[in-house]
């Protein structure tokens, strides 16, 4: 019996870390080839798996959906993005993580960027769900648009356009392969600028003309160990309720000083744990 449990439980872990084994996007260069590609809207929400029966965020968390929400969602494995609207990230971020989920869930859609695990090309393996949902019309279920890239212009064109309307950036993918995992140059995404975390290690303040302490600064420590401040790209309310010690937080930034520290960084948001 203890046997057979064994082996159980090894059948299952390996299950489910295969199923974690996701596509992961490098970013786009210049020098990459990208004619007849396909280009998305890369969208700013939370990132979920579904196994057939849970959403998994890309850490290996249980998403507490509802189970409305997912009741008749397709028996077959999804990779998509919880998302409401553009520049939403905040409000997402609390209704998906929330471990009581709420009404709010209304507001959510899963938006299919890939169907993992079939057979054909990308584009084969988006007719599987496309099929499942011209069938079952499933309200919360969004197969997110994919434009045939002409060339480097119509790249540029398209990601200005979604630029200007507070979106993040583009995701671009070889159509050609079957289903692959991991990081790979065969998908890119291609923002304005670029993006990292860093680790809250302290905070400044100053005092104002009314002789009282407010917040100035985030004083980070990236991976290579780099210490900067980062006082850019928060909003009135987060500074009254700015990032703690030890929160780990996302800035955008433009490139790096000669001592390695990002160029006009900007707050981005909190990271909570998907």
């Amino acid at each position: 019996m203890r046997l057979f449990i064994s082996i159980l439980l090894v059948f299952v872990l390996q299950v489910f870390s295969y199923a974690l084994d996701l596509q992961k996007p490098k970013t786009y260069e210049k020098s990459n080839e990208i004619k007849g590609w396909m280009m998305s809207e890369k969208l700013d929400g939370i990132r979920a798996y579904w196994n057939g029966k849970n959403l998994i965020s890309k850490n290996a968390n249980i998403i507490h959906a509802p189970l409305w929400f997912t009741k008749d969602f397709p028996n077959f494995p999804l990779d998509g993005e919880l998302w409401t609207k553009r520049a939403d990230f905040e409000n997402i971020q609390s209704i998906v993580l929330d471990k009581t989920p709420s009404k709010n869930w209304e507001q959510i859609t899963y938006n299919i960027f890939e169907v993992p695990n079939t057979k054909g090309d990308f584009l084969k393996r988006l007719d599987k769900i496309k099929t499942w949902q011209k069938r079952n019309k499933n309200k919360y279920i969004k197969v997110i648009k994919q434009i045939k890239c002409k060339d480097k212009d119509h790249l540029n064109n398209y990601l200005e356009k979604l630029v200007n309307l507070k979106a993040e950036g583009i995701i671009l993918k070889n159509p050609s392969l079957e289903y692959f995992t991991g990081r790979s140059k065969n998908i890119l995404k291609v923002k304005k600028f670029k993006d990292m975390e860093g680790e809250v290690i302290g905070i400044n303040y100053k005092t104002n003309e009314f002789n009282k302490k407010v917040f100035k600064s985030l004083v980070l420590k990236l991976k290579n160990a780099v210490v900067f401040n980062l006082g850019n790209g928060f909003s009135k309310e987060e500074k009254i309720n700015h990032p703690k010690i030890a929160d780990i937080v996302t800035f955008k930034y433009y490139n790096f000083t000669r001592f390695g520290k990002p160029k006009f960084a900007s707050f981005l948001r909190v990271r909570e744990d998907e």
